[in-house]
């Protein structure tokens, strides 16, 4: 092994190149050595850090270089990088030009499920590898140091069904019911009569066989369905990490519709990711639009209020479960690099980098509070006023 070191400012700071199996890499070690960037082909691991974060981050995803170590120290010290005032006036030319992008086609069904689709049809055998049995894809509760993700999750569950007291005989509908998680749980331990919609095929295919195998077909359907066309009246009504998918200028809209579809005195929960007050786009925004959540875009807990209120539902109860999703996302991103070996036979390299690298700066939002996750409980008024 050739290993030729240079010493760098700071002094903690390594490059150097080392001789591998079919070839040489380049290495840049982090502040600390918690961390490597390993280019290979003869590229300076150095420039990479000269990229804003979009463009660093697909490069990540590319290939172009990897990561060994603590993926968090580096994501930090990429984005406190300093970086060039024309590479800021690029993100937000960028950033404007999907807005316009996103709000031309947030009102068509057609792109609502290309959306879903393009983010949830990748594989349930992928989402398998780092989510828990249920395959719940949301925030966990952690009551305690240590507590297992299956159990956290689990504990998730029981919680969403006592803030929406849950009776047998109740009607509960779930909103982007994700994989059947909630709808299941619900039927088996507090006797209600569930129905779930999604626009992911693929979730369609495992909530129904997990149904069918539990022998829950009497109380428990799930169809491919926009929430915009459901029909009915249910008793209680949940969306668990949906309407981040809704966007601002259809969130009126949103909370009418489920008004309409909620008895007079029922209760509706709404769980899931929010911006922060003065947080605003940037280039980690620009790449979760465009890489990971097409037609995807955070509202503040203001907007949520008060949009909710105006659509004759009543704000009775709220949870900050914003640490708890930061604890979950590192689960997650335990769990990928576990199984990096399967999650590469199961879908694209592209694919297991892109997933890794958000889940591992969203864990990093969430506990800076760039990113908020709230759950609010709202009652439908008899009469508005």
């Amino acid at each position: 092994m050739r290993t030729q070191t240079k010493q760098l400012d700071p002094v903690d700071e390594v490059l150097c190149t080392v001789d591998e199996p079919g070839g040489h890499a380049n290495f840049f070690c982090g502040p600390g050595a918690k961390f490597a960037v390993v280019a290979r082909n003869g590229a300076n691991p150095q420039r990479f850090f000269e990229q804003n974060a979009y463009s660093a981050a697909q490069s990540f995803v590319q290939g172009q270089f990897s990561i060994r170590g603590d993926i968090y120290e580096a994501i930090r010290f990429f984005t406190s990088r300093p970086h060039s005032r024309l590479r800021d006036l690029w993100i937000t030319l960028a950033l404007r030009f999907e807005r316009i992008n996103v709000l031309a086609h947030l009102g068509s069904r057609e792109s609502a499920a290309d959306s879903i689709r393009f983010h949830y049809d990748r594989s349930n055998d992928f989402y398998r590898q780092f989510l828990d049995s249920r395959m719940q894809y949301s925030a966990a509760h952690f009551s305690r140091p240590g507590q297992p993700l299956e159990e956290a999750q689990l504990e998730k569950l029981d919680g969403i069904c006592r803030r929406l007291r849950l009776h047998p005989g109740d009607t509960l509908l779930d909103i982007g019911c994700g994989w059947g998680g909630l709808i299941i749980h619900a039927a088996e331990r507090y006797g209600v009569r569930a129905k779930g919609c999604t626009l992911s095929q693929d979730q369609l295919k495992f909530a129904t066989a997990a149904v069918r195998f539990l022998g829950l077909e009497d109380r428990v359907s799930v169809d491919i369905i926009d929430y915009r066309d459901l029909n009915g009246s249910f008793d209680k009504i949940a969306s668990i990490g949906m309407f981040e998918h809704v966007g601002q200028p259809l969130l009126a809209g949103y909370f009418k519709k489920v008004k309409d579809l909620l008895k007079p005195g029922g209760l509706f929960l709404n769980r899931g990711l929010i911006r922060a007050e003065g947080a605003s786009d940037d280039a980690e925004t620009l790449f979760i639009q465009r890489s990971v959540f097409p037609g995807g875009q955070l509202v503040h807990l203001a907007d949520v209020i008060r949009e909710g209120e105006i659509a004759g539902l009543e704000p009775i109860q709220m949870h900050d479960t914003r640490k708890h999703y930061a604890r979950t996302c590192r689960a997650w991103v335990a769990r990928l690099q576990q199984n990096a070996k399967a999650c590469r036979m199961l879908v694209s390299e592209a694919t297991y980098r892109t997933w890794l690298l958000y889940l591992a700066a969203s864990a990093l939002n969430l506990e800076d509070g760039c990113t908020g996750s709230t759950e609010v409980l709202f009652e439908k008024k008899a009469a508005m006023c």
